[in-house]
């Protein structure tokens, strides 16, 4: 990729200033407001993160081979295998949430937000959108951060901002830090809404998309809506189907987790966010590469909830090459990671809660660790000749992906009626998006072991965005 198309490296605060200079603004009580200051706004939290990755791979990988030694060691694991096989069924057939249709008394003010590098192919046509949607003119407003970008982006946003008066453009200088948190922490106390939605740039949405959404946010305790996103160059090629598989299946998993009190987790384009909960939880993190997935935790850990919907959606372009997809998951797993990393304690002293530190263990177990093991458990497995030790829990989760693919594959489809045609190519969908879902093992075995050897973390080589959408 080239410098121009890439975030900057230097992206990392020695103090967490935006987050505490948030939190001193509120109005909340002063007690809850300086016990989420120190346990998730702490400088010191997201340090030695080399050291603790190298001490989590250390207990999975010596735990692996200790199962395999050890005569109870099966036994361990059909009793591991049974608690994730249930809440695997719990999930699967958890009727989500019926949200409401109309909004109830006055409409709420929204900012959205969209931190744009370098992205004159598709921030003109972005703008337009966001700026025409069908929501009163003057309740909504559009915040567009160029953050010092090296191409045509900022003279693209001029021409479209004589148009449309509810657009707004910061222009960061070049000495900026923080990447997209930076920006989106820099124009947050100059945005109005009492809801704050963040798109990315290649983000296209629906008209009526604030109608459905706003709705959801009166049940009080809601503090962010994730909405569906799907990939709109999907017909490209076998990388670009795969992925709309894949989000068929997250939108799937995460709306039913929401609906059992578990946890829904935020993808950063298309995300709502209650301005009440986002300033509790101080705003977005500029210490983590995936601030979508970090907020989602900081949230949770304030006991707020998220809720996921498939209707409506958002579209962006996925990536077209087996290289940029490795870039691009590479960075989410990463971040993932370490948000685990960075709030272990909280995790383990139950603050989310027990509904939802169930949920989160077990998906931890499924995406995290099971892959991380799974080096250690070929290994054993061949020097011993016996089958892999966490072939049962395996199985589990590939059963699980792929009902839920297919799940979420028959909700999004546009033909409604019932054709067996449709569900065979619905079924061929699965199957490709299944294989797909392969490179999944590979991405997180290799990032956990290089965050526990690398005093760097990953850098951000930001995706290309082309404009590129098939109908």
């Amino acid at each position: 990729m080239p410098a121009a198309n890439s975030w900057s490296d230097n992206d990392s605060y020695s103090e967490f200033d935006p987050l505490n200079s948030l939190l001193s603004e509120l109005t909340v009580d002063e007690d809850s407001v300086e016990e989420i200051n120190h346990t998730l706004s702490l400088p010191s939290r997201f340090k030695n993160r080399r050291r603790k990755a190298a001490i989590a791979l250390t207990i999975v990988w010596s735990s692996t081979i200790a199962l395999h030694l050890a005569s109870w060691g099966y036994l361990f694991v059909l009793g591991l295998s049974t608690i994730v096989g249930l809440h695997a069924l719990v999930v699967v057939f958890a009727r989500p949430r019926i949200y409401p249709e109309a909004i109830q008394g006055e409409l709420p003010f929204i900012s959205l937000l969209v931190a744009a590098k370098n992205e004159e192919a598709v921030i003109g046509n972005l703008a337009k959108n966001l700026c025409s949607l069908k929501y009163p003119q003057d309740q909504y407003e559009v915040w567009i951060v160029d953050d010092n970008s090296s191409d045509n982006t900022l003279s693209v946003l001029s021409k479209v901002a004589k148009e449309y008066s509810n657009l707004k453009i910061l222009r960061r200088s070049p000495d900026a830090t923080g990447g997209k948190s930076g920006a989106l922490n820099q124009v947050l106390p100059l945005t109005k809404g009492e809801i704050i939605a963040v798109f990315d740039a290649d983000a296209q949405v629906d008209p009526d998309l604030l109608t459905h959404v706003v709705p959801i946010f009166q049940r009080k305790q809601v503090g962010a809506v994730q909405v569906r996103k799907a990939i709109a160059n999907s017909k490209d090629n076998f990388w670009t189907q795969g992925q709309a598989a894949e989000m068929a299946l997250d939108t799937f998993l995460q709306s039913h987790r929401s609906a059992i009190g578990g946890i829904g987790e935020l993808r950063g384009n298309g995300q709502f966010v209650r301005r009440q909960a986002l300033n509790r939880c101080g705003g977005w993190n500029e210490e983590t590469i995936t601030d979508d997935l970090d907020l989602t935790l900081r949230l949770h850990l304030d006991k707020w909830d998220i809720e996921c919907v498939f209707d409506p959606s958002v579209k962006e372009e996925g990536v077209t090459s087996a290289l940029a997809l490795w870039h691009q998951r590479n960075r989410w797993a990463e971040g993932g990671y370490q948000r685990y990393l960075d709030y272990w304690d909280l995790l383990f002293r139950n603050r989310l809660g027990t509904r939802k530190t169930l949920d989160m263990l077990v998906f931890m177990l499924t995406m995290y660790i099971f892959p991380t093991a799974a080096v250690p458990d070929l290994f054993m497995a061949a020097i011993r000749h016996r089958p892999p030790m966490f072939a049962p829990v395996t199985s589990i989760v590939v059963s699980m992906s792929m009902t839920g693919m297919f799940a979420g594959l028959s909700r999004i489809r546009k033909d409604k009626k019932f054709r067996i045609s449709s569900y065979l190519l619905i079924l061929l969908q699965t199957l490709h998006g299944t294989i797909y879902m392969l490179h999944w093992f590979f991405v997180i075995s290799s990032a956990a072991a290089r965050m526990s050897v690398r005093p760097k973390r990953l850098k951000w080589v930001k995706t290309v965005h082309q404009g590129k959408v098939n109908s």
